[in-house]
């Protein structure tokens, strides 16, 4: 049996890389998918392959920075699927550059998309999730909910060069921390994974053309300086870089339901890296 059958889920940026493989988890699980994506193109993309492998999804195209699409995000699943159980704030990108070097605008664009936008998404549900609570306690049910924050191990131990992507990570762990205490009155765990070092365009050699970002009528050089890969994965114990795959195994566990009383907890998914 499907151990998410019948759960509805919201994963912000995912229709590329780690976000898109944690909607095919969850999606293979049974779980319905709000997919999310700046840019149509992709989105569009991840929920044909969650539909054409049996599964339900819809998209929610914009950006998560954006007025008002909080609100829109989280109706979508209600209106669509009828509920919300699964929340994954996933949607990011980095603006590295030493502090010297970093302007108001670069810190505040880290600020505003990792932890302004996880925020509004979380108050958007506030309500919503307070009433599916109520209504289940009623009728003597316990629906457990789940959030799951995306981090990095930049928040959890920071890194030179990012100051601004270290700092709005760091300040997930603090809203996940807060939550845990705020929902666990409504059933919902709410828990952080930080990922290591994990094969996406943001750490692709930074002259692949892969690496090169539109945000918002911005271009934004991503990517790792090619001299520093070779670097970054000997560092790591199991010897190479993480999958997107791999990476949404971490997520999944704590949306299945054996995490179903484990909150406010932080994990790291960096195959034993330890900075």
């Amino acid at each position: 049996m499907s151990k998410l059958a019948g759960k509805v889920a919201i994963i912000s940026g995912s229709g590329r890389g780690i976000g898109r493989a944690v909607a095919l988890k969850l999606a293979g699980e049974g779980a319905a998918i709000v997919v999310n994506d700046l840019d149509e193109a992709p989105a569009l993309e991840t929920v044909a392959a969650i539909e054409a492998a049996g599964g339900k999804a819809v998209a929610c195209i914009g950006s998560v920075t954006e007025d008002g699409f909080a609100e829109r995000f989280v109706q979508s699943a209600i209106e669509t699927f009828g509920g919300l159980h699964i929340i994954v704030n996933n949607a990011g990108y980095t603006r590295d550059g030493l502090i010297q070097k970093q302007t108001d605008e670069q810190f505040q664009a880290m600020l505003d998309v990792h932890v302004i936008a996880p925020f509004r998404i979380l108050r958007a549900a506030s309500e919503p999730l307070r009433m599916f609570a109520k209504q289940e306690a009623a009728e003597g049910r316990e629906v457990i909910r789940k959030v799951v924050n995306i981090s990095s191990m930049a928040g959890t131990h920071g890194n030179a060069g990012q100051i601004n992507y270290s700092a709005a990570k760091s300040a997930l762990i603090g809203m996940t921390k807060t939550m845990s205490k705020e929902w666990g009155r409504y059933k919902v765990c709410v828990n952080c994974v930080a990922f290591g070092f994990i094969e996406t365009r943001l750490t692709k050699p930074n002259d692949d053309p892969d690496t090169v970002i539109e945000i918002e009528g911005k271009t934004i050089q991503a990517g790792v300086p090619a001299a520093m890969l070779g670097a970054l994965k000997t560092m790591v114990p199991l010897g190479r870089a993480g999958t997107p795959q791999e990476a949404a195994g971490g997520v999944y566990l704590f949306c299945s339901p054996e995490s179903d009383y484990i909150s406010g907890e932080i994990v790291i998914v960096g195959g034993g890296i330890s900075l």
